[in-house]
């Protein structure tokens, strides 16, 4: 009878969402149809549009104005640390002026690759070693070194200030649960989704065209995982370790420092992990605003159409990315074990013995540099080149496929990516504030509602609602095909351990690969345009969609599946019925974060052609319009918040169902 009553009180609100959502629907048919009697319903009339990006500019010309003061402060504080990387890892230190100046060298890169080995079997043994320094070394041998110190220089001095910040930000978050809920947590949701271009604006208007813009331009990309990793691990501490504190006689100080923060120091190496790739990825795109080094060497080569040199300059940032994501995993797998007590006398010798002969082999590399030019830098004689092949390869598969491949681009252009296109633009702006409001609604009442109507009526009232749909049809249609994909492979990963093993090691390097990377091989084979962004946005979003299915369905707890087998249940049907229904809040996680990762790729593939908002981000880029690119950042980071705003309110929801 329970089971009875129970179900018949949760059908009446089902069937009278379905016929809300049907009256909703039909609503806005109608007002689609009728469009030419209610013109202002489904093309937001020009003459309401409100100048948002005029009071930006205008903003922003007030602060140039009245605090450059305080922003050549800045300039020149950050650019003395910035200075003397650079000129440590990639450029000589001038010491003095006219003739009487003498130069000191740069490190010499076979030290470099040394203290890159040393580095890696210290952190993780033998194997680590090879892979850390041969992705240095590979770096040398194609020529890259030079760019790859410059980019390198810029992520030793941003990353400890992110971390630094980070760490700063997360204890007064954790510390003051106000200051998390109505500070903290809106500040990381738009610094994590406003597009990585629009940073570069503000930065360019207010810095100039220098290294120090990147470097700031970086740090606030970047910071937010810090921020998370910090607040995550001081909550995930035992109550019991904070409690054995206070009876020892600690201060709120020591407390912090020497017993919560260590105690959190695997998830805090997490986040420093989070925050070198980050920092890595968007090193690449604040080339644009004088960073240069092995992103301004892409975007040149992609800019002049040279494949060849655009991949070797791509294929070194992955291999600068992969030896500081596997480093620091390392470190943090170290630190996660527990430091080897060293004995408190000891020489510096023998407690950091990896650390001492690094820098000694650095020195001595380096003064010998002062004698023998091949330390120096690298000889041009041992240096080679696959631009040539890359190029042959191109043209190869050009000559032999083309016809097919051009069928196929022009295939999907035709039926599926044009007509989608124009019933995205061609939706009524009003009819989908309403149907996102009501979805909030439903899945969180109406604080959600509002949250989402407001933000999705942001991009129409400032007038770009065409540019906003544009972008939406191609992120939509990029993540389910990512979803498409990467679902299944998941599930295959959690019932095959074999397989997992298999795709877990291309799913890592699909995601350190930096985004700019995607682009290039799909721009060889399809040229610019929609395809060619949408190709390239599929395989980047695809792995959280992999990783958060395989781990749903394996945290899913043995006793339900033994329960279901003892019940009876066919390895299928405990599939289907237990594991798969326990996991799908995970999964929706996935689903998430695979729509925000297509959301961040699309902007970057403005470069190859698309007519979205990210286009208007470059736009405004090129003509220094800070109004108008921060504007159209702030619809994006919005289209992003409404989708997870959304999706978790969602997850949040089955989790409480499942219990």
């Amino acid at each position: 009878m329970t089971v009875t009553a129970s179900a018949s009180e949760q059908r009446p609100p089902l069937q009278r969402w379905l016929v809300i959502w049907a009256v909703a629907l039909a609503a806005v048919l109608v007002v689609f149809l009728m469009q030419d009697t209610f013109p202002w319903a489904v093309n937001y009339p020009a003459s309401a549009v409100v100048p948002v990006s005029d009071w930006v500019s205008a903003l922003m010309v007030w602060i140039k104005s009245n605090l450059s003061w305080l922003t050549r402060s800045i300039t020149a504080v950050l650019g003395v640390p910035l200075d003397f990387a650079l000129n440590l890892l990639a450029k000589n230190f001038k010491i003095g002026h006219g003739a009487e100046a003498f130069t000191l060298p740069r490190l010499s890169w076979v030290g470099v690759c040394a203290a890159a080995f040393l580095a890696g079997y210290a952190a993780g043994g033998r194997k680590l070693s090879l892979l850390v320094g041969g992705c240095f070394l590979y770096i040398a041998l194609f020529g890259q070194w030079t760019s790859a110190m410059l980019t390198l220089a810029l992520i030793s001095i941003a990353v400890p200030f992110c971390i630094l910040t980070g760490l700063f930000v997360g204890i007064w978050g954790w510390r003051k649960p106000w200051a998390e809920r109505l500070v903290v947590s809106p500040a990381l949701d738009l610094m994590q989704t406003i597009p990585t271009f629009a940073y570069l604006i503000p930065m360019l208007l207010l810095f100039g065209n220098s290294p120090v813009s990147a470097m700031i331009a970086t740090a606030i990309f970047a910071t937010p995982p810090m921020v998370r990793a910090t607040m995550l691990g001081l909550n995930r501490v035992p109550l019991e370790i904070g409690e054995f504190s206070d009876m020892a006689g600690c201060t709120a100080r020591q407390k912090l420092w020497r017993v919560l923060l260590p105690s959190a120091r695997p998830t805090l190496m997490v986040g420093v992990n989070q925050v070198i790739m980050l920092a890595l990825n968007m090193v690449i795109i604040a080339s644009m605003i004088g960073a240069g080094g092995l992103g301004y060497d892409v975007l040149l080569a992609l800019r002049a159409l040279k494949v060849g040199e655009a991949m070797e300059a791509g294929l070194a940032i992955v291999a600068l990315a992969i030896a500081l994501d596997r480093l620091s995993q390392a470190i943090a797998h170290k630190q996660a074990k527990g430091r080897v007590h060293q004995e408190a006398n000891a020489g510096l010798w023998r407690r950091y013995p990896n650390l001492t002969l690094a820098i000694a082999v650095l020195g001595v590399t380096t003064l010998l540099g002062l004698f023998v030019p091949a330390f120096a830098a690298v000889p041009k004689a041992i240096t080679f080149t696959t631009a040539p092949l890359w190029k042959a390869a191109v043209n190869w598969v050009t000559i032999n496929f083309f016809d097919t491949i051009e069928a196929f681009r022009v295939a999907l252009i035709l039926n599926v990516l044009n007509p989608l296109r124009a019933f995205c633009e061609g939706f009524p702006w009003l009819g989908a504030v309403f149907l996102l409001g009501l979805a909030g609604y439903q899945l969180s009442g109406l604080r959600l509602a509002a949250l989402v109507a407001a933000l999705t009526a942001f991009c129409a009232i400032t007038g770009l609602w065409e540019k906003t749909m544009a972008t939406v049809y191609l992120c939509g249609i990029s993540a389910f095909i990512a979803c498409l994909i990467g679902i299944p492979i998941g599930l295959m990963a959690a019932r095959s351990d074999r397989f997992e093993k298999v795709i877990t090691p291309i799913i890592d390097t699909l995601q350190v690969l930096p985004s700019f990377c995607f682009i290039i091989p799909v721009v060889m084979l399809f040229r610019v345009g929609d395809v060619t962004a949408m190709i390239a946005t599929v395989a980047f979003a695809v792995v959280p969609a992999i990783r958060y299915t395989n781990h749903g369905i394996r945290q899913v707890p043995p006793a339900l599946i033994e329960a279901a087998k003892v019940s009876g249940c066919t390895p299928r049907q405990t599939f289907f019925r237990v594991q798969l229904p326990l996991a799908l809040p995970e999964i929706m996680l996935g689903v998430n974060q695979t729509i925000l990762m297509a959301l961040a790729m699309v902007i970057i593939c403005a470069m190859v052609g698309t007519r979205d908002l990210g286009q208007e981000v470059f736009i405004a880029l090129s003509k220094a319009d800070s109004g108008r690119g921060i504007v159209a950042g702030l619809a994006i980071a919005f289209i992003g918040i409404v989708a997870d705003r959304l999706f978790s309110a969602w997850t949040a929801k089955a989790r409480a169902k499942l219990g």
